[in-house]
Order: structure tokens, then C-alpha cells, then sequence
């Protein structure tokens, strides 16, 4: 493991800011009849930052705010490191965030599931959140509680993607047939993802709660599973250069790989500039990753931004 100094140091750099392209700036449109043998891998990339540009002013204020995301944590007790570390930095640029917990923890606020069981929990999850939130929200991410997010960023990658399309992304992971988006890196779903999933969770022959071939399968796996029968599925998140923007492993996990692969390229080697998750960090290393991304700034450089994506007020 990398030490904690440079992971400070790429929280810095992350705070001064081969496959086919399915899309860009438009909108993926897969119908409910689609059949799984047909579908074929899709990297869903970023806008270009001159494509932003381009837009007039009023366009660019009306997409700030239009952009809002809904923030799902699913926790367990012996998370509570974590669990506080998450509340106290990323989580407040969420425009809402809840704690989905396996049981009521009097410390801190969250939604009782009563269950330990993983799929369970983010089953029942999306349940309430689709119930709760259908009409007040279009994008949902989905996050466990080891996974560092810059909520900014995410809203800048699904600056013109259509919500009312079934999109499913993050970071993609291949496991024979099934193509899922790997938990670890977080998940986001449309709502138009979130309402085919609603429905098919009350299917017991397409998405059981227990039993069945699925059941031994890890949540994600079983998600993607579900997600298949409605016509949704897996899609990869990129940059504008084709660099993944969903992280599976911490910053330092991920520079310590760069140096080995990439010596004299290490910092271009390891990540995007506009990555939207890291897993694995410790909770103190979130904090670290808070003061690097919206806090230390280099005097003398300047920053011009076309949108600005505030967090709730407070």
C-alpha cells in the first residue's frame, strides 16, 4: 500500500482540476425488447470541455441546476468509521443522501433495512428510493461505504445524457456472459433504469430474493442480472480520452500501479483528471481527499469552468 503522502499529493492533483464510442452528448436508446446476445459493450464518454463552452449562458445555468443527484450508502454497524467519514466530506454535495443501514444504529440517522444480506439490502434500497424519490429526482448513485465520490464531476459526465433513458453505468466488469458494474467503483441508474428495476424486483422468477441460480452471486452480479430482463445493461463511464472515471481502488493503490506500468508518466498514467470515485480509502484518507479536491488550491493558476455545481445550501 502506497503511503499516505501520496495520496495527499494526487488529492492535490485531482483538486487543480480500443473500443468504439456508442455515444456523445447524446443519448443511449435501448428498448425494453432488446436481446442480451445482440447487445454489444458500450464506453459511454464524457462531454468535451469545448462542446460545454459552446453553450450560451443560459443553457449552462439551466443544466447546473437540472443536474441532481440522489445518494444511496448502504452500511452495516462495523462500518462506522467509515460511515462517519462519508457523512462528514463527499457526501454533503449530494443534493440528498441517505444511509441505507442492515439495522438501526442510534449514533447516527438512517433508513433500518433489517437484513445483513447485501442483495437484500440494496434491493430493498432501491425499493424505497424509487417510492420515495421517483418524482423529485433523475439520477441515483449507489455507494458502499469505502468509496470516496466527487459528485461535481458526475454531474458534469451525465450533463447530457437523458434520464428518461436506461442508462446503468460505472465501472464495467466482464465474469463469463453477465456484464455488470463492479459495487466497489459505485453505481448510478437513470430513472428510467430505477423504474424497469422496480418493476422486475417484484418478479420472484426474474429477480428472486432468495433461492434460485442468482442467490449465491454477489449483489452487484445480481443487479445486473435483474437489470438484463428489463433491456438494461452495464455501461463503462469514461473521460473524453478514454480513461475510466469509476475507480475500483483507492488513489494510492492506483499510483503505486503507474509507477510500475507508467514511470514517466505516473500521475497521466494513473487516473483522469475528472474521475468521479476511488474505493478502498481508510476514513482518514477521505479527509485527506476532501482537503486535496475542494480545499488546496495553487495560487497562480485559475480555473474557467463553464458550469458550477454548488452542494445544498449549509
Amino acid at each position: 500500500m502506497i503511503s499516505e503522502s501520496s495520496s495527499f499529493a494526487k488529492g492535490v492533483v485531482l483538486g487543480g482540476a480500443c473500443c468504439v464510442l456508442v455515444t456523445l452528448l447524446g443519448h443511449i436508446r435501448l428498448g425494453l425488447g432488446i436481446k442480451a446476445h445482440r447487445h454489444q459493450h458500450h464506453h459511454i464518454q464524457a462531454p468535451n470541455k469545448e462542446d460545454v463552452l459552446n453553450l450560451s449562458e443560459g443553457e449552462r445555468m439551466e443544466l447546473s441546476k437540472s443536474i441532481r443527484v440522489y445518494c444511496i450508502i448502504l452500511v452495516k454497524p462495523k462500518d462506522l468509521g467509515h460511515w462517519a467519514a462519508v457523512k462528514e466530506t463527499w457526501s454533503k454535495h449530494c443534493d440528498k443522501v441517505e444511509f441505507y443501514s442492515s439495522e438501526k444504529v442510534k449514533v447516527f440517522n438512517s433508513v433500518a433495512l433489517n437484513t445483513n444480506d447485501m442483495w437484500v439490502m440494496m434491493r430493498k434500497a432501491y425499493k424505497i428510493t424509487y417510492e420515495r424519490y421517483k418524482d423529485e429526482f433523475n439520477w441515483f448513485f449507489l455507494a458502499y461505504p469505502t468509496t470516496f465520490a466527487i459528485i461535481e464531476n458526475l454531474k458534469y459526465f451525465l450533463l447530457k445524457k437523458d434520464p428518461s433513458q436506461p442508462f446503468y453505468i460505472g465501472h464495467t466488469v466482464k465474469s463469463g456472459d453477465l456484464e455488470y458494474v463492479d459495487g466497489e467503483g459505485g453505481i448510478v441508474l437513470s430513472i428510467e433504469s430505477l423504474r424497469r428495476l422496480s418493476r422486475v424486483l417484484e418478479d420472484s422468477d426474474k429477480c428472486p430474493e432468495q433461492g434460485g441460480m442468482i442467490w449465491k452471486l454477489a449483489e452487484d452480479k445480481q443487479l445486473a442480472i435483474c437489470l438484463k430482463y428489463t433491456g438494461v445493461f452495464a455501461e463503462n463511464a469514461e473521460d473524453s480520452e478514454g480513461k475510466d472515471v469509476f475507480n475500483t481502488k483507492s488513489v494510492g493503490a492506483l499510483i503505486k500501479e503507474a509507477m510500475s506500468s507508467h514511470p514517466q508518466q505516473v500521475v497521466d498514467g494513473c487516473c483522469s483528471d475528472m474521475a468521479i470515485t476511488f474505493s478502498g480509502l481508510a476514513p482518514n484518507h477521505m479527509h485527506v481527499m476532501m482537503y486535496g479536491v475542494y480545499r488546496l488550491r495553487p495560487y497562480g493558476h485559475t480555473y474557467n469552468d463553464a458550469l458550477v455545481f454548488l452542494p445544498p445550501a449549509g
